[in-house]
């Protein structure tokens, strides 16, 4: 008896040492919540040691030689024509008045091995002296192929060899948290990358340019990043950068680029025809709002209303009346009137296009005869 008795205390003992160890060690098997010692809450920590966060260098550094700097120079005033004669100089000699000139900075990118350069309308506007300076150091003098104010781009071209091009990337693909890098020359420190994500796309109504579909994005651009890349992890251009939203001139995280595709169709509208050729009707139109809906009855709160006609314009002849609301253009549906200025540009002057109006509650459709939009001037 005394033999099962020594036997049963030794395996009570041996199972309470088991139990003390698992409750210390996993409480969570026991079924018991571990106890808060001096209000530490438990967490889920994650492990340490992983992999640190990938480098941007190679995007860097595939898209960094493509960009240049840009040098513009222009008379301050206008010289007196009687100071160009030959006579007057001889005679006044080294006490001639100088003339006075205005430089300023800006970026451009590399896009054909030809020498064509995308950049800011607003960086070569009146220029008489354009120089541009590539990242390997070189300096060569640039010459305006076209501009289009609308749009605030413009091609320049200059004449050098073995010219670094960049990739054109896909802005249809770009979501917003996407990361980006913009490449410039800031301030003209140098050139410069500055790192940020995608913050909106296709911004309109910002009253900067006439045509509007921009890239916001939260890299740093300052004054002399106009007209430089904004570029996707794999170094392809995404878009021109163009404008910052500021109150004190600097960079508060609020930037536009202009899509590499409405760049690339300036591109080569220029380079074929010396200027941007776009299609027009000769109409204003008003976006249709929830609150004149509500007033004139409409059924519809998105679209376009025709707000007047051109008399003798294209949509005049066509039969298009103020109060119309267009629907579609060429199958293309109407959101506002920013799509239907674009869709719009984009048809071919003198082709037929079906529009799609509605009229006293019922649609119709229009064969148009489309114009070619004037060329606007700044």
């Amino acid at each position: 008896m005394r033999r099962y008795w020594l036997l049963f205390a030794q395996t009570v003992t041996i199972a309470l040492g088991i139990y003390v160890v698992i409750a210390t060690l996993r409480p969570a098997w026991t079924g018991r919540a571990p106890t808060q010692v001096g209000g530490v809450v438990p967490v889920l920590q994650a492990p340490g040691g992983g992999p640190a966060p990938a480098s941007y260098r190679d995007a860097a550094g595939r898209a960094m030689p493509a960009v240049v700097n840009i040098l513009t120079s222009k008379a301050l005033r206008e010289t007196h024509p009687l100071l160009k004669d030959p006579f007057f100089k001889r005679f006044f000699g080294d006490k001639m008045p100088p003339q006075e000139q205005m430089a300023s900075l800006g970026s451009g990118v590399i896009v054909s091995g030809d020498g064509y350069i995308l950049t800011n309308y607003h960086v070569v506007e009146g220029a008489d002296e354009i120089e541009v300076g590539l990242a390997d150091g070189r300096k060569a003098a640039a010459s305006i192929v076209g501009t289009d104010p609308e749009t605030d781009l413009a091609v320049i071209r200059i004449k050098a060899d073995k010219l670094p091009v960049i990739v054109l990337g896909d802005p249809e693909q770009a979501r917003v948290g996407d990361v980006v890098l913009a490449i410039g020359n800031p301030f003209g420190v140098g050139q410069t990358v500055t790192l940020g994500i995608i913050s909106a796309l296709g911004r309109n109504n910002l009253h900067i340019n006439h045509f509007e579909n921009f890239i916001q994005t939260d890299a740093a651009i300052n004054f002399g990043n106009s007209g430089g890349a904004l570029v996707d992890t794999r170094g392809n251009l995404l878009g021109i950068n163009s404008a910052i939203y500021s109150q004190t001139g600097g960079s508060v995280g609020i930037g536009f680029a202009i899509p590499v595709s409405t760049a690339k169709t300036v591109l080569d509208s220029i380079i074929k025809h010396g200027q941007v050729v776009r299609g027009w009707i000769g109409v204003e139109s008003q976006d249709i709002t929830p609150e004149l809906a509500d007033s004139f009855g409409l059924p519809r709160d998105r679209g376009a209303i025709i707000a007047g006609v051109v008399r003798g314009g294209p949509a005049d002849r066509a039969g298009m009346r103020p109060g119309d609301i267009l629907l579609a253009v060429e199958g293309k549906k109407v959101g506002s009137t920013n799509d239907m200025m674009n869709l719009i540009a984009d048809l071919p002057p003198g082709g037929k296009a079906q529009m799609t109006v509605m009229r006293k509650n019922r649609e119709t459709t229009i064969a148009v005869t489309v114009g070619r939009r004037p060329r606007q001037t700044p």
